[in-house]
Order: structure tokens, then C-alpha cells, then sequence
């Protein structure tokens, strides 16, 4: 048995803003995918992986008891007894949406009356689905906004206006001979989101931070998502760099510390600038650069991964 394959996220804009109604946009990366699976002969991983299968069935069961969505629990729990494990290349704790991924795919195997990518996609059923997704990922993360599993369940670009306003968008065509680009960077540790959700609360509860957010970080990454989107390079770079400067001095601890030079030397230079992939504290950092190859030569020695091109 082999099920459909769900990619892995990234979410270029928003990480944290987004819970206090700043825009976002997520995009698909097909680099990483993964698939339900039962193997005869199963490996580690694979046992692991059915092992964590089998609390998660339980988190649904209990959902499901409260009347939140219907699922065929029965076919999932006798799947997850027979060994079904979720076979993913996507890297845990890395930002880019490892459990999104498995929480897509169960849905979509599972789920009585689901609402699919061929119908229209109003307002109301991205909102929906966002919410059922959510509530299906908190037992990964404590607290989930559900956007992770909604973009790998559609494989499309979502805009986030706000918490209640979301749709499904286009991006610019990719220029691929363009020396602009958008790349991962491997930071080489895992990183967990619960205790950096829980750190940004902490620091929630500050009024400095609070306007900070709404001031600045909010107000710059609303722009970087509209230039974006309208292909206005100049002004996103622009933004980029400012929002690169805002979250180096407001979010510290969400940056491993041996980044802590590089990501100066990006806005020092201009020859990249680097923001969260995620909730940060490890797994990939996101870099923007008008100038691939200088950004290469700047950061000799470490792993980059262009993921758009302009």
C-alpha cells in the first residue's frame, strides 16, 4: 500500500507575524514529499514513525468525539495496527512543514466528506479546512495555525491577509536565468517549535515588543509579501533588508547563535539578507539575494538551496 504524495511548505513571509494578523505566504516545496506506506518487512524509522501514528489516531479520536469533523477512525486505527507508517523525506524541526505533510495525508485518506483541491475553493472552506488542520496538527506543536497542512493537502501558494482572511494565489513567473533568488540555508541542527512559540509569548506580554511587532516587523513584512506578489523587486529588497534588521534585533533566540554573524554580514554587505524559516532555533534559515553567485561567495562553506529564481 502507497498513498498519494504530500511536499513539504515553505512559509516566505509571516513566521510569528501571522498570529497576530500580519499577512503571509506560504509556498510549496516539492524538494521534500512523503507518503502512507505498510512495508512487510518495515524499517526503523518506519516502526518509529507507525509508533507516533498510533497516538496521533488517538488525538483524532478524541476530536472526532467532540463533533469537531468525521473521519473512517476505524479503517485508520486498523491501518496504523496493521504497521501504516508515513514514508517522508521531509527533515523534521527544519521549518518546512514535516508534520503538515503526514497531517495532509491523513486527511485525505480518512476523512468523510472532505472538502478536495477540485472544488471551488471559497473563503469559507480554506477557513475550514484551516481550522480542521489546525486542530489535527496541535498534537505535533501544542498550538498549530493549520496553514502547514493546508498548503502540502493543496500544493498551492496561500495568502494569509489575516487570520480570517485567506485565499489561494499565484506567484510571478520565475525568471530562472535571473540572478535574484530565494534560498534555504542548512543550519545544520534541528529545531523545535513548541519552546520558540513559547519564548515569542513571553515576549508577547511586553508592551516594547508588542508595538514593535505592529510597528515594524508587521508593517515590513506585509510590504516584502505585496511587492512580492506584484514582482516589484527594488521595493522588496528594500523591506528585506529592514525586516532582516528588525527580527536580528527583536528575535535573537529564535537565531542559532553561529548565525549571528552571517546574518549582520548579509545587511551589512547587501549581499543577502537572511530572516526565519519557521519558528527558527534551527532546521533551514531563509535567505533573499538580488545576486546569487555573490551571495554564494559570501557564504562559502555553507549549503544553499535556491527554491525560486527572479
Amino acid at each position: 500500500m502507497k498513498g498519494p504524495l504530500f511536499y513539504s511548505k515553505i512559509l516566505l513571509f509571516g513566521e510569528y507575524g501571522i498570529i497576530k494578523d500580519s499577512k503571509g505566504l506560504s509556498i510549496p516545496y516539492n524538494f521534500f514529499k512523503g507518503a502512507l506506506k505498510t512495508d512487510d518487512n518495515p524499517s526503523h524509522e518506519a516502526v518509529k514513525s507507525n509508533q507516533s501514528l498510533i497516538g496521533f489516531a488517538e488525538h483524532i479520536g478524541n476530536l472526532q468525539a467532540d463533533g469537531l469533523f468525521e473521519f473512517d477512525i476505524e479503517s485508520l486505527r486498523n491501518d496504523v495496527s496493521d504497521g501504516m507508517y508515513f514514508d517522508s523525506s521531509i527533515p523534521q524541526g527544519y521549518g518546512v512543514g514535516s508534520s503538515g505533510a503526514l497531517v495532509a495525508a491523513i486527511y485525505d485518506k480518512y476523512a468523510l466528506d472532505k472538502i478536495t483541491v477540485l472544488e471551488n475553493l471559497t473563503r469559507e472552506k480554506l477557513l475550514k479546512l484551516k481550522t480542521i488542520f489546525g486542530q489535527m496538527e496541535s498534537f505535533f506543536h501544542g498550538k498549530s495555525s493549520g496553514l502547514d497542512p493546508l498548503n502540502s493537502y493543496l500544493s498551492l501558494p496561500i495568502l494569509i491577509n489575516s487570520k480570517d482572511n485567506i485565499e489561494s494565489t499565484s506567484l510571478p513567473t520565475q525568471n530562472r536565468a535571473g540572478k535574484g533568488a530565494v534560498f534555504l540555508l542548512d543550519s545544520g541542527i534541528t529545531g523545535e517549535t513548541a519552546p520558540m512559540v513559547q519564548i515569542f509569548m513571553e515576549q508577547m506580554k511586553q508592551e516594547g515588543f508588542r508595538s514593535m511587532l505592529k510597528d515594524k516587523f508587521i508593517k515590513h513584512t506585509d510590504a516584502c509579501v505585496d511587492h512580492f506578489l506584484n514582482g516589484d523587486i527594488k521595493s522588496l529588497f528594500g523591506h528585506m533588508k529592514q525586516l532582516s534588521h528588525v527580527v536580528f534585533d527583536n528575535f535573537k533566540p529564535m537565531i542559532p547563535k553561529q548565525f549571528h554573524d552571517l546574518w549582520k554580514r548579509g545587511i551589512e554587505t547587501n549581499d543577502y539578507y537572511l530572516k526565519l524559516c519557521g519558528s527558527g532555533g534551527g532546521g533551514y534559515i531563509l535567505g533573499f539575494t538580488e545576486d546569487i553567485d555573490k551571495a554564494k561567495t559570501s557564504l562559502k562553506g555553507h549549503n544553499l538551496e535556491v527554491v525560486y529564481n527572479f
